[in-house]
């Protein structure tokens, strides 16, 4: 029964690290049947390029964006001591098959690369458990956890350049009819069709969030106080474009409101987000199927 915390994507990955960490340890028994027997540990494990080929090597730069994501540094060592490990144990299982008496230097610097791997495989498991459960389950997108400091970091960049940093408040028009009528598992794809709509044609560096329920919330930087407007206009627009296609081959429209506000200077992200709010329900009184730039001060 899959973790109901986790999507299954989550599981893989972990499963994945697992996996990695029983076949390394699986190496050991290997190096000591050679090491006894005097016995090919086989080509896998002599060949030059031995770090590449094994399970978790071949997996790790299928996936080495993941691994850079969680953290760039600790991917980078993880490869480097994964090859070291290889190195390690080609050099030994080399010597053995060859009548040589093994070194105690290679041995140390096996068990030691052995053993960081190992460590680091835990760290990463640890890392992306800690980040996903940050994440919508859902859609994919980031929850609410975070949203400050982001918003921080947003409004220093924006008041360094120059820009105009604006919350963008996004909510699903008659969600709860689409659930009433069609069912939860149609809500659900209602969902991530407008998560993925409005991630593809968000800026890169705009962040985007599941706020709640049908609710979404972006943060836009733009050069002056007409970009972001006109940016809202063209995701909702691109909302109507573009119909849900259902599992009976059915199309469903969606449509959505937006609340826009202008981060002051020293405004916090609660008023702010307040603000956004207020003009979010005035989008909605107006009709719904837009959105309303909020004109109380900040």
């Amino acid at each position: 029964m899959p973790n109901a915390m986790f999507s299954y994507d989550v599981q893989d990955f972990i499963l994945r690290l697992d996996l990695a960490v029983q076949a390394h340890l699986a190496w050991s028994r290997r190096v000591l049947r050679c090491a006894v027997l005097h016995t090919s540990p086989g080509e896998d494990v002599l060949a030059e390029d031995a770090h590449c080929r094994c399970l978790f090597g071949e997996w790790f730069r299928q996936n080495r964006e993941s691994f850079d994501a969680i953290d760039a540094v600790a991917a980078q060592r993880l490869d480097d001591r994964h090859r070291q490990m290889h190195d390690a144990v080609r050099s030994i299982c080399s010597s053995i098959l060859k009548g040589a008496v093994g070194d105690a230097v290679t041995l140390d610097a096996f068990e030691q690369t052995q053993a960081d791997v190992i460590a680091d495989l835990a760290l990463f498991k640890t890392q992306y458990l800690a980040h996903s459960s940050r994440l919508d389950a859902l859609t994919g997108l980031p929850l609410r956890y975070g949203l400050e400091d982001e918003f921080k970091r947003c409004h220093a960049h924006a008041m360094r350049r120059g820009e105009q940093l604006t919350v963008v408040l996004f909510d699903v028009d008659h969600f709860k009819l689409v659930n009433d009528v069609h069912g939860h598992a149609v809500g659900d794809l209602a969902l991530q069709h407008i998560a993925r709509l409005l991630t593809g044609h968000c800026r890169a560096g705009e962040p985007l969030y599941r706020f709640g329920g049908e609710e979404f919330l972006a943060l836009m930087q733009t050069a002056d106080h007409q970009g972001a407007p006109m940016a809202t206009e063209r995701l909702l627009q691109a909302l109507r474009d573009s119909p849900l296609c259902l599992p009976d081959g059915h199309e469903l429209c969606l449509r959505a409101s937006a609340g826009l506000a202008e981060v002051g200077i020293e405004e916090s992200m609660a008023d702010v987000v307040g603000r956004a709010d207020r003009a979010l329900y005035a989008a909605k009184a107006a009709g719904r199927n837009t959105w309303h730039f909020a004109t109380d001060t900040h």
